[in-house]
């Protein structure tokens, strides 16, 4: 079955309980909008509420009007069609319609520039484009320059759509909201996500609709999920760690909240309003929420927090210190922590399971309906203790880097998935990662890419050499350093570095500057095991590791 079937039956049995909230705190919670109210406005202001819902019959009527309007513009099954969007109650409904239509959906990076955007836009042969008032610029400077792209829908305020985009609302409001008539089986493609390595470069991570369903079993099995669990998502939904928790909630039929906001008192607020039962948090997001009530700055007494029953952490390595922390603030939470990867449709191929807190640290083991193994550079199994590369096998497994056999090639191996990411597993199985076999510094949860940094420092006239690494960040995880060496008689400050990268995006600037020499290897790769040893207080044996 293919996983639209999952929001067809839900329409059908639970066609008035509410499916999505969005939850905007920077706006006046003066009055709750349903989406039906909100499709009948028409002045800007009122549009900008602090709470919109929508039912799970609306959800289903509106991905299949968003399908039938991409009927009329000629997508067929197979075409792509790529969102960029931040977080909101129309970014689901859109998914799911282009689901519908047999078509491939594409979520895009928010942080994408111009440049990126087009770049990934005519690497997954994308047709058509979904995007946000936030992106209007962006998008605005690539006219003329995407002809593989034959529509743009605008999704925003109505006197605010470009001249060169169709306003979304107005377009689907007159849509058939029937169901679209086309077959779609596990094993046709669903979805493309992109990643990247220590390049760069994007690759196109190719999805069927199996990796999809099985991600929604795996969700609800690790959490157990019911139809009462009201689910808090507060990461970006382009990526594949927010969408495939939140499947779980699209399993059993339960209620989730769209928070447009990290700060803790946002957080914990939204918790109490809405009765969150289950939160996933980002390591910087949990550390922020208990130094703000470590301060004073948050009162719990403040808060309803009874129904907040499950805690869960991803996208980076978890402190074992901030789960001891956050147990001694909520007690009664569950915690769980799951590990996954774009290639594996995201959170759940490891699972560290609520039962094994006494393990924290470790990844856990393999999750529901997967295997893991971890094996030597011969692709041999290693015995427990050792290190080796992280392997994982089941139906979440990508079915291929989109266009690139060669990428494809190199990381599946007889329906192995080859992480990248170097383990260990202890004597009872529970899995540890030591280090990342490649260079990508994950910084609160999202990839910073050194090769990126490094060539966009090299264009300094007074920079000779230049090489970033990941250092250790009690909040962050890791933060990127910037390793410059200087041209001979030259002369550069930390400020001057600092507005040179105001060019970068902000989470890719270097965090910490350190002038000293960059060495090399006789075939001219930088030693970046020497540099982890004498920044990062690594042994170079653990450093090599991850090179």
């Amino acid at each position: 079955m293919p996983i639209t079937d999952f929001l067809e039956r839900n329409a059908k049995i639970y066609p008035n309980d509410v499916a999505l909230v969005e939850v905007n705190p920077e706006r006046q919670p003066d009055k709750n909008l349903t989406w039906r109210e909100y499709n009948l406005i028409e002045t800007a202001a009122e549009s900008d509420k602090y709470r919109r819902e929508i039912t799970w019959r609306d959800f289903d009527i509106k991905a299949n009007r968003f399908a039938n309007l991409l009927f009329t513009r000629g997508i067929k099954k197979g075409d792509k069609v790529a969102i960029l969007l931040m977080n909101c109650l129309e970014w689901l409904p859109i998914y799911f319609g282009i689901l519908k239509t047999g078509a491939i959906v594409v979520p895009m990076n928010y942080r994408y520039s111009s440049d990126e955007i087009k770049y990934c836009l005519e690497l997954a042969d994308v047709r058509m484009l979904v995007f946000g008032p936030e992106f209007t610029e962006r998008i605005s400077a690539l006219e003329g320059k995407m002809p593989m792209i034959d529509n743009l829908f605008f999704v925003g305020k109505k006197n605010e759509t470009p001249h060169f985009a169709d306003n979304y609302a107005e377009m689907v409001y007159y849509c058939s909201s029937t169901v679209p008539p086309v077959e779609i089986s596990d094993e046709d493609d669903g979805a493309i996500y992109f990643s990247s390595g220590t390049t760069g470069f994007p690759k196109a991570i190719l999805h069927r609709h199996r990796a999809l369903v099985h991600s929604c079993y795996a969700e609800q099995s690790h959490h157990g999920q019911t139809k009462d669990d009201v689910f808090l998502c507060i990461p970006p939904l382009y990526h594949t760690g927010a969408k495939m928790h939140w499947f779980g909630s699209l399993l059993t039929g339960g209620r989730a909240v769209l928070l447009r906001g990290v700060s803790p008192e946002w957080v914990l607020q939204t918790v109490s309003d809405e009765h969150a039962t289950i939160v996933w948090l980002l390591v910087p997001w949990a550390q922020d929420i208990l130094d703000a009530i470590d301060s004073g700055e948050i009162d719990l007494s403040e808060h309803r927090l009874d129904a907040w029953r499950l805690m869960h952490v991803g996208a980076q390595p978890v402190p074992p210190s901030l789960i001891k922390r956050w147990k001694l603030r909520f007690p009664n939470h569950d915690y769980d922590t799951n590990y996954g990867l774009s290639e594996s449709i995201g959170p759940g191929c490891v699972h560290l399971g609520i039962e094994n807190i006494h393990k924290v640290g470790a990844i856990g083991k393999a999750g529901y309906g997967w295997k893991t193994m971890i094996v030597d550079d011969e692709g041999n199994q290693v015995p427990p203790g050792k290190v080796g590369e992280l392997a994982v096998k089941g139906d979440g497994v990508m079915k291929c880097y989109y266009k690139n056999p060669e990428a494809t090639e190199e990381i599946l191996k007889d329906g192995w998935l080859l992480t990248g990411d170097m383990a260990k597993a202890d004597e009872d199985g529970f899995i540890y990662l030591v280090d990342r076999k490649k260079d990508v510094i994950i910084s609160g949860g999202e990839n910073i890419y050194p090769v990126q940094i490094e060539d966009y420092l090299r264009a300094h006239e007074l920079i000779k050499d230049v090489a970033v690494i990941g250092l250790p960040d009690k909040r962050l995880g890791e933060i990127a350093a910037a390793i410059i060496e200087i041209k001979p008689g030259c002369k550069l400050s930390v400020e001057d570095i600092d507005e040179f990268c105001l060019g970068l995006p902000k989470y890719k600037r270097p965090r910490k500057i350190i002038f000293a020499s960059v060495p090399r290897n006789p075939t001219g790769k930088i030693e970046k095991p020497l540099l982890r040893q004498k920044y990062c207080g690594v042994s170079l044996v653990e450093a090599q590791t991850s090179s």
